[in-house]
């Protein structure tokens, strides 16, 4: 995992720090699937490339967790038809 990501299970979420704003990535884990569905990203961080290092991180973290990947954040379906080196997670 990008070791700035870090998975906060207690909130269900993964979150990076950049300069003192939050970035989130909320999901529910059920059944062997992570589902995505939400991201949020502070004003201060958007098009800074913020979200697609957290999402990257958290997509390395599902495929080391041996998880399946669902998205219904509109952020996350997007990156995941970009970024076709995770279609082995896709579930």
């Amino acid at each position: 995992m990008n070791q700035d990501v870090r998975q906060n299970p207690a909130e269900s979420r993964f979150e990076l720090e950049v300069d003192g704003a939050l970035a989130l990535a909320e999901y529910r884990l059920e059944d062997g699937v992570m589902t995505f569905t939400h991201t949020e990203t502070p004003p201060s961080l958007q098009g800074r490339g913020a979200a697609s290092r957290l999402i990257h991180g958290a997509l390395l973290a599902a495929r080391a967790q041996g998880l399946k990947v669902r998205a219904t954040c509109s952020f996350v379906v997007a990156y995941l038809k970009r970024h076709r080196e995770f279609a082995d997670i896709e579930g």
